[in-house]
């Protein structure tokens, strides 16, 4: 982060620019969502299915390379209570496979009820049965991304406000 003088001698805070990736992991599907360059808002990206460990880890990697993401963002479904269960378990198994794979920080988020809320959005949307199949992954890591995006800019604002 840093700061440039503007006019009239007033400072700008200015985030350099970096794109997140964000995946929901699931035992079928992978959803991805990239954010734009000001990790302002998340889209989604078309939906990996897996196919395998060390290729889905590849996979991954190759997007991280292609869309020369900053960071990856991985779905972590806890338990209600949050503690981790088997599908959790997994998926850090996944993270950690990944790490090993790529030269960004990969970062773990609570998605609790994500994949109902995407489920529940493309109800709302009318998306035929069909059409919601792939599409909820999708959504559901377009939900982690945004959710992730949206603390951090509350974070960063927190830590720029001066001390009283």
């Amino acid at each position: 982060m840093s700061t440039f003088p503007a006019r009239r001698g007033r400072a700008v805070y200015c985030r350099f620019a970096m794109r997140y990736l964000g995946l929901d992991v699931g035992d079928v599907r992978i959803g991805i969502a990239l954010s734009d360059e000001s990790a302002t808002i998340a889209g989604g990206l078309p939906t990996l299915t897996r196919v395998g460990p060390r290729k889905d880890v590849k996979a991954v990697a190759a997007l991280v390379r292609e869309h020369e993401a900053g960071e990856l963002v991985v779905g972590l479904p806890r338990r209600l209570d949050g503690s981790v269960g088997i599908q959790a378990q997994k998926v850090l198994d996944f993270m950690d496979a990944v790490r090993a794979a790529v030269k960004v920080p990969v970062v773990a988020w609570d998605e609790r009820f994500t994949s109902a809320l995407a489920q529940q959005t493309l109800l709302e949307g009318d998306v035929s049965r069909k059409g919601r199949k792939g599409a909820v992954d999708k959504v559901a890591a377009i939900l982690i991304l945004q959710n992730y995006l949206d603390y951090r800019k509350v974070a960063d604002a927190e830590a720029r406000k001066p001390e009283a």
